[in-house]
């Protein structure tokens, strides 16, 4: 009995130390990713690499993406753009985080950013602030999804051209 006694106080400590570190995210709304971003752009990832830093319990890998800027809806990106988040792999380690985007080469995102260097992940809502680019069945044109590929906010297929409007115009009416 002693025994079973250790073992359930024990699991439930590792419960509560478990649910201690989870992170929820509560999903921001347009107004919330328009108004908190420091940073608004379209870009294609050009590179993404990866470093060791710190040291003992300390260490971790960090990723550097670099983006070319397409259109800028808010900030001053410059030509190029590098967002550095925590995670990535190096040789055959890999330290990732739950829905923590994971960006490749080529990948093409409308991004809103914030703390840049600061924060674990500097996008607004963590993985809410990265709506995928796709190209679309008509050549040329461009729609917007979710960070997971999913529809935004229920509407099938939303033009990247309508989406980066609905942007513009909010940032408008925060000008007045």
């Amino acid at each position: 009995m002693k025994t079973k006694c250790l073992i359930l106080i024990a699991l439930a400590a590792a419960l509560v130390a478990a649910s201690a570190t989870a992170t929820t995210v509560v999903p921001p709304t347009f107004d919330e990713l328009v108004d908190e971003a420091q940073l608004i752009f379209q870009g294609t990832v050009t590179d993404v690499r990866c470093e060791w830093t710190g040291e003992g319990t300390q260490r971790g890998i960090v990723s550097y993406v670099t983006f070319k800027i397409q259109d800028v809806l808010k900030g001053s990106p410059g030509p190029a753009y590098t967002l550095q988040t925590v995670g990535g792999t190096i040789g055959n380690e890999t330290i990732a985080i739950a829905d923590a985007p994971v960006f490749k080469e080529g990948d093409s995102d409308i991004l809103f950013v914030e703390n840049n260097g600061h924060q674990f992940i500097p996008l607004v809502g963590i993985m809410y602030g990265r709506f995928r680019v796709q190209p679309d069945v008509v050549p040329g044109r461009e729609y917007v999804t979710d960070y997971a590929g999913g529809p935004v906010a229920g509407i099938l297929q939303l033009s990247s051209a309508d989406f980066k409007n609905a942007i513009r115009a909010k940032l408008a009416t925060r000008a007045h």
